[in-house]
């Protein structure tokens, strides 16, 4: 009896997933526990075991596929055992593998901005890849004198029964786009054939003269790209909270000198590992437990108060950024929270973070003080009602007593859903987590 490999669901918002790569053929025996495949989730690289032992008989979903969960992407089995030619259809809830997810993940709290498609009659349009295969009829002759040319042969107007292609009518083209003028490089011509480039679109970017192989690495370069997985999760969920949450912010400026000197004196006295964005993240879960408004969310026509305090962090990645979570963040100590995120922020570097562990959040902390970023406004996560962005702490000349001083500032600035959260509340919560990171008698204890 042949098994069935499903694409599994790991964790409760995963609707589809991609395949990475196979590292199982078909034809080959595999035992139960061996690794068969590796998949991407939203957020997190994960590996899918073998449930029985036997031979791969059949893969059906391929490298770079987007498949729903609970797919049916393969069979292990006796071998020649007989196989469906086609998979059985995916539970009637999962969504096909073209729909956009609905399941909501933990998203980038910062957009780099949302592009509308570039007009066909733009010239910085990306140019024609590959055609798709097309009903016009093409003469051989025709076919040849295009690929010798290197144009897309479809780009020509056929003259002959039915709109056919015909050798005059790439000869007609050709000489109204004054081909014969062009000066390509040889081994820009050979890189054009290898990537089916149109060498039009290539003269239409070059910089004159002749066509070099610079020129076409330019145009491959500026070609559309897919997106990730992860890239699509963090487009659709910026653009529907822009879209439905009424964002507001506000600023504060903290004054960090005490602190970061208490936390020298305490690492070097004591060992405390922590490290500054642990020493916000504890002063925001015990400012969450004192005003639990600003860990609530607008759900519907209801708003909904968190009892946990749930603190996401966001890590930036290569395609993104991941959200980890550190659960019941206000119970931990300051120790206890160091090691949390450290062990977070390591295993979502690595692709070992399991997706519960980016999912639940009830408010975020996006901190680009480390890339020397003064001052930004962050998105919230949907799901969520606030997000606090945390920029550098920088030595700044201040008034104290009348005398000019050198003090360490940080700007810290609250994004608030204005459905759930007034400015007073946001301006209230702002000033009780400034005091609390500015009063030493709170980490005395956390030595």
């Amino acid at each position: 009896m042949a098994y069935e490999v499903i694409m599994p669901k790991f964790g409760q918002q995963t609707e589809t997933s991609d395949i990475i790569r196979w590292l199982k053929r078909e034809g080959e025996t595999v035992a139960k526990g061996d690794v068969l495949l590796e998949i991407q989730t939203d957020k997190s690289a994960m590996d899918v075991e073998s449930m029985f032992d036997g031979t791969l008989l059949k893969i059906y979903a391929t490298e770079g596929e987007t498949v729903p969960v609970m797919s049916v992407i393969g069979y292990i089995g006796a071998p020649g055992e007989a196989v469906p030619a086609r998979p059985a259809a995916p539970p009637a809830a999962a969504p096909a593998a073209t729909t956009a997810p609905a399941a909501a993940a933990p998203a980038a709290p910062r957009p780099t901005g949302l592009t509308s498609p570039t007009s066909p009659t733009d010239p910085m349009a990306a140019p024609s890849l590959a055609p798709a295969p097309s009903k016009i009829g093409v003469t051989p002759r025709a076919r040849a004198l295009a690929r010798e040319a290197l144009i897309d042969v479809t780009r020509a107007t056929g003259s002959g029964p039915n709109g056919r292609i015909l050798e005059r009518d790439v000869r007609a083209y050709l000489a109204g786009k004054n081909h014969a003028a062009l000066k390509i490089n040889p081994a820009a011509a050979a890189l054009l054939r290898e990537h089916t480039l149109d060498v039009l679109d290539v003269a239409q970017q070059a910089d004159g003269g002749r066509i070099t192989c610079a020129d076409v690495e330019r145009v491959l370069a500026e070609r559309p790209k897919p997106m990730s997985a992860m890239r699509k999760i963090i487009a659709r969920r910026m653009a529907e909270s822009v879209q439905t949450m009424p964002h507001f912010f506000v600023t504060v400026s903290v004054d960090m000198t005490d602190l970061m000197e208490f936390r020298k004196t305490a690492r070097r006295e004591h060992g405390l590992k922590a490290s500054v964005g642990d020493f916000i993240m504890k002063a925001c879960a015990l400012t969450l437990r004192a005003m639990p408004v600003v860990n609530s969310a607008c759900v519907g026509d209801t708003i909904v108060t968190r009892q946990r305090v749930n603190i996401g962090m966001a890590v930036a990645l290569d395609d993104g950024l991941i959200v980890p979570v550190v659960r019941n963040a206000d119970t931990l100590s300051l120790s206890e929270l160091a090691e949390r995120t450290k062990d977070l922020s390591e295993r979502t570097r690595t692709g070992k973070l399991l997706p519960d562990e980016f999912a639940g959040g009830t408010f975020t902390i996006s901190n680009m003080g480390m890339l020397g970023v003064d001052h930004f406004t962050a998105i919230i996560n949907p799901g969520e009602g606030a997000i606090l962005a945390v920029g550098a702490a920088v030595e700044t000349p201040v008034v104290q007593r009348g005398q000019v001083v050198v003090r360490t500032l940080m700007k810290m600035t609250l994004s608030s859903d204005h459905r759930v959260i007034d400015g007073a509340v946001a301006a209230h919560f702002l000033k009780k987590l400034k005091e609390t990171l500015e009063n030493l008698r709170v980490w005395e204890g956390e030595k």
